[in-house]
């Protein structure tokens, strides 16, 4: 307070000494937009233009006016504040030929009549802050007519979009894009990037979002998802558009899309259908599998147990992703409908997704595993593959006012797949003085039917009592999966004599029937203690029934797969029961927000051997505390650290794994000696944006770090085979990011301009032959980036930075991974004549040699397109483009784990022409707007 009266103190006399220099003045009128009362007692200041500093302030007379006078020549800002009206800035000048300026009448406007909260005279706000919310006005951004949301995104400071789509925002991926706050085809954010027109978005929304309890009670329970909300403009909620897409090329490469959208007030039905072979459209399988896609049995860190469903650790199975190796043919499709109606009390959200998606192609695989004895094993490993997936899922969420202070939240979806697979595998062995090990033939076939059913209630009351509430989360999850497959593995061993538990054939017949039932129940209790203090109590129950029943069957006399394998079948029952209860302290009064508290859960899980009797129980705790603390600086700034821990209790696999021998020279054996590990996150973010001069600073930072972890200690022999087992070490590894973001945008040139910087690294801890190896890896990398768009003239964006990355292993350390590199992407368009227009775009990547890689690596990613546009809207559209214009698209990776060395090469899509149709029809608020 002493300092504040100081300043305005200091400012005082600032003023009085500009009087006596110079005699600039400035005067007006304030009163109301509408009925035009005049506002008596306006806050009225005057700030320096360039920094925003306050120069003098005054209040408005009983008339509504007011005067200023003994202001110095230069820049200002006039800030005008009345309650309940929204704030009113504008720019002006003093100078010689305008000693005296007049703002004549100026009318706010209350903030019931207008959504901003500051008028600026001829521009647009870009960004505003709200508490964890980072809002983005899209009318600030300019894009091309018939732009999708990804093109509006890919503006968007602090948010990056890569060439597939996926979405990465203050260094975190982005999982969950919603329309207006509504998931809007599952949880496939491309669906909505890819499908929603730019011009029709009013605000884009950036947080993280709350599991439904939190965001009710308002009180963090430390589960967060990278969320981006897309709210439509109120004009653009009536009528339909769409697109279709059609394009054939060299090479038999082929696209088509269908999307069609009709939004009728409070309705929205959409349909698409997409189907290509180019790994651009219709692979956007992002919906979360609930419990994974192998059959792995784990405890969570809650003390939750999952069966997962993939269908066979033992054989090979895929979970239906294209991550950019071999040649992709998909077909997708699906149906989105949601409404409103009883005056808002109840809505309904329903989504249906069918489709295929098949991947074929070829993968070699060259690794160095140097071991502690100066001794290297160089395996060469070549996969030929074919993986197939089939999937249809239908979900629903119904949500209902039951009254004034009461909601109910219904969600139920289904999930039926199938998928294939079948791989084989030749490799070799070599010491590094070229002598064999050994040799390899496998063979691997799969095929696995899942059936997943989800059902959940959430209801919520707010009591009379200001803050009190009561929420309660009933969920059941059933998942089943049947698998059946084929082994074939042939080891010819060389210099060294095999192992008695290494067989040199094995041809078997599996199969695998997986069962989970999960029933859990949650309930959350808020009592405010105070004006500024609130507990929240939780309590939880949890209970699980699950069977796993694999068999293994080898070659009968007539040919026939009748033999059991006893050693590699096993049936197993597991039944777990877990209780969670916690409490967590909320402090909030003025700019402050605080948070602590904490969660602890009593698990007993029982596993049940149905063939031998052999009963495996275990009885443990979990912990979890958390706290946070939230500073809102300005409607524009806020602050925020988070704490958060929690207990890891050893997986089933790692005390007691089940038997496989999918790979013989790559087995796991357990420790039932395994006790829990413990890790701490610390996670701080900072955001502020000055609306005046258009700059917004983003600085993110996360570290954790995990006591008595568990770590793999693996064991090579002379015959090549690893032998891995799971220990408690009493070390303290942790990993590390941070980043900062700035951006502005230069008035003079219109061009929008920024940096970020970024740093992240991990030390860990693993075991070889025994040996304790300490693995580090740091990377420090930064880029400068500018966009300048130039309506129906020409637009452009540039990023492109260095990078430096240190790491290494304790075991090697005469083979570092020291190195720099140099990454950048851009692209442009340039309108012609004749609605003719060429564009571009390029990745560039660039990895020097290190002492583990001797040879540098570089890769230019370049495509082009040449658009004839047709109709006054430009709707109709013939592209022909060149992808991979530079053939570099080579399939080829690196990368250094410890004293393990690997490169990797493989089938990828390479250079192709193709030339596409496409007709954007849009029929939204009557029409396409008039520029």
């Amino acid at each position: 307070m002493k300092f504040t009266i100081l300043l305005c103190f200091v400012f005082s006399l600032f003023s009085f000494s500009a009087f006596a220099q110079n005699n600039y003045s400035v005067k007006g009128i304030i009163g109301d937009s509408v009925d035009r009362v005049k506002l008596h007692n306006t806050s009225v200041a005057v700030l320096n233009a360039k920094d925003s500093t306050l120069v003098t302030f005054t209040r408005t007379a009983e008339d509504g006016s007011f005067a200023i006078k003994g202001l110095n020549k230069g820049k200002f800002i006039l800030l005008l504040a009345y309650p309940d009206y929204a704030d009113y800035v504008e720019k002006f000048n003093l100078d010689s030929a305008k000693q005296a300026y007049s703002f004549g009448n100026i009318n706010l406007q209350l903030k019931s009549r207008l959504l901003h909260e500051v008028i600026i005279k001829g521009t647009a706000a870009q960004i505003k802050i709200k508490g964890d919310t980072t809002e983005y006005n899209a009318a600030a951004f300019k894009i091309q007519p018939n732009a999708k949301v990804e093109d509006l995104l890919k503006q968007l400071p602090g948010i990056q979009v890569d060439k597939d789509g996926k979405i990465t925002a203050q260094g975190e991926t982005v999982s969950k894009v919603l329309v207006d706050g509504e998931e809007f085809f599952g949880d496939d954010p491309t669906l909505v990037t890819k499908n929603i027109r730019g011009d029709m978005v009013d605000k884009v929304q950036l947080y993280d979002k709350k599991s439904d309890q939190a965001t009710f009670t308002g009180i963090d329970d430390g589960q967060k998802t990278k969320t981006i909300n897309i709210k439509l403009k109120e004009d653009k909620k009536n009528g339909y558009f769409g697109k279709i897409d059609a394009g054939y090329g060299t090479d038999d490469f082929y696209q088509a899309q269908l999307l069609f959208n009709m939004f009728k007030a409070k309705k929205k039905f959409s349909v698409f259908s997409t189907t290509s072979n180019d790994g651009k459209t219709g692979l956007g399988w992002q919906d979360s599998q609930k419990y994974g896609s192998s059959d792995n049995v784990q405890v969570s860190d809650d003390g939750g147990i999952y069966i997962n469903g993939g269908g066979g650790d033992d054989l090979d199975s895929w979970n239906g992703n294209y991550d950019g190796k071999g040649i992709p043919m998909a077909t997708n499709n699906g149906v989105h409908y949601d409404t409103k109606w009883n005056n808002d009390k109840e809505s309904l959200n329903t989504n249906y997704k069918i489709g295929a998606v098949t991947v074929d192609g070829v993968d070699n695989t060259l690794s160095q595993n140097n071991l502690p004895s100066g001794e290297s094993l160089n395996t060469n490993s070549n996969q030929n593959y074919h993986n197939y997936m089939f999937r249809n899922k239908l979900d629903a969420t119904y949500q209902v006012k039951l009254d004034t202070t009461s909601n109910l939240k219904l969600m139920v979806d289904g999930t039926s797949k199938n998928s294939q697979t079948r791989s084989s595998y030749l490799s070799s062995i070599r010491k590094n003085n070229d002598s064999l090990v050994n040799t390899s033939d496998r063979n691997i076939s799969n095929n696995v039917d899942t059936k997943i059913f989800d059902v959940s209630a959430f209801y919520t009351k707010k009591f009379k009592k200001k803050g009190r509430t009561f929420s309660w989360n009933l969920s059941e999850a059933y998942n089943e999966s049947q698998a059946k497959g084929n082994l074939k593995t042939a080891i010819d061993y060389h210099s060294t004599a095999p192992t008695p538990d290494s067989p040199k054939i094995v041809d078997q017949y599996k199969t695998n029937r997986l069962k989970s039932s999960l029933l859990n129940s949650n309930m959350t209790y808020t009592e405010p203690l105070s004006k500024t203090f609130s507990i929240v109590f939780d309590y939880g129950l949890g209970i699980d029934n699950s069977t796993a029943d694999r068999k293994s069957f080898n070659k009968a006399p007539d040919g026939s797969y009748t033999v059991l394998d006893s050693i590699y079948s096993n049936n197993y029952k597991l039944k777990q029961l877990s209780n969670q209860g916690g409490a967590i302290l909320n402090y909030k009064k003025g700019k402050t927000t605080v948070n602590f508290g904490t969660k602890v859960t009593d698990v007993s899980f029982q596993q049940v051997n149905e063939y031998t009797g052999d009963v495996f129980k275990r009885n443990f705790i979990n912990w979890a505390p958390q706290a946070g603390y939230q500073y809102k600086f300005s409607q524009m700034s806020n602050f925020g650290l988070n704490y958060s821990g929690r207990t890891t209790q050893p997986t089933v696999d790692q005390i007691q794994p089940v038997l496989v021998n999918n790979d013989p020279l790559n087995v796991v054996i357990g420790n039932p000696n395994l006790t829990p590990s413990y890790t701490s996150n610390l996670r701080l973010n900072y955001g502020s944006y000055k609306v005046l001069s258009d700059q917004y600073l983003g600085v993110y930072a996360n570290y954790s770090f995990t006591s008595n972890p568990i770590v793999n200690n693996t064991v090579t022999d002379s015959a090549g085979k690893s032998t891995t087992q799971y220990i408690n070490l009493n070390k303290m590894p942790h990993n590390y990011y941070a980043a900062i973001y700035y951006g502005r945008k230069l008035s003079a040139s219109g061009i929008s301009a920024g940096f970020d910087l970024n740093a992240n690294g991990n030390k860990s801890y693993n075991l070889s032959n025994s040996e304790l190896n300490i693995i580090t890896s740091n990377t420090y990398s930064g880029s400068l980036r500018i966009q300048k768009y130039v309506e129906k003239k020409y637009d452009f964006n540039l990023s492109f930075g260095p990078s430096l990355t240190y790491g290494g292993s304790s075991l090697q350390r005469n083979l570092n991974n020291n190195g720099h590199g140099w990454n950048g992407y851009g692209g442009f368009t340039v309108f012609l004549p004749g609605k003719f227009s060429i564009g571009s775009d390029a990745n560039y990547q660039y990895n020097s040699k290190t002492q583990t890689f001797n040879q540098d690596y570089s890769r230019v990613l370049w495509n082009g397109r040449i658009t004839k546009s047709f109709t006054k809207q430009e709707s109709f559209k013939i592209n022909l483009i060149c992808n991979d214009i530079l053939n570099q698209n080579s399939g080829f990776a690196r990368s250094s784990n410890g004293n393990l060395i690997t490169q990797n090469s493989y089938t990828t899509i390479k250079r192709y022409f193709m030339l596409t149709l496409v007709w954007d029809f849009n029929k939204m608020g009557g029409g396409v707007p008039k520029k």
